[in-house]
């Protein structure tokens, strides 16, 4: 059974909402899932799963200082055979998830569209669509690793 890492940083909860509507999404297509915060994880276990979820708040507009490291941290140890998504929630600028998605595609990893960023805490909309992004990227692994 294909595996998903979700791994997020949430400042306020809201990120984490996202992440959780993410892995039941991905859940609910038959896809392994451990959803855990990046403090959690150790990058090392990242590289043992086919794909990877990674959401930030937004801080300062850009990426959390410390999951910014943990991305080179993977990155570094090669996960540019994975499929991936970045999401986030955010107050006023939203920059975070979109500059996860630029760091993991300029180091070859396929990241599934859309680039979800929430403005404050999701809605049940807003669940539904992370809902989707964590079934598409069940989809797209399932796919790969049919090949």
């Amino acid at each position: 059974m294909p595996k998903l890492a979700v791994i997020y940083l949430s400042t306020q909860g809201n990120t984490k909402l996202m992440a959780e509507a993410i892995a039941k999404g991905a859940t609910e297509r038959h896809v392994e899932v451990d959803i855990n915060n990046f403090y959690e994880w150790d990058p090392e276990d990242v590289v043992n799963y086919d794909a990877v979820a990674i959401g930030s708040s937004t801080f300062y507009y850009t990426i959390l200082e410390p999951i910014d490291k943990f991305i080179d941290k993977i990155l570094e140890l090669g996960i540019s055979d994975k499929i991936c998504c970045a999401f986030g929630s955010y107050g006023w600028s939203g920059e975070a998830p979109v500059k996860i998605a630029e760091k993991l595609r300029s180091a070859g990893v396929t990241v599934v569209d859309p680039v979800l960023r929430i403005q404050y805490k999701p809605t049940e909309k807003d669940l539904l669509e992370c809902n989707r992004l964590g079934k598409d990227i069940a989809e797209k692994v399932k796919e790969k690793n049919q090949k």
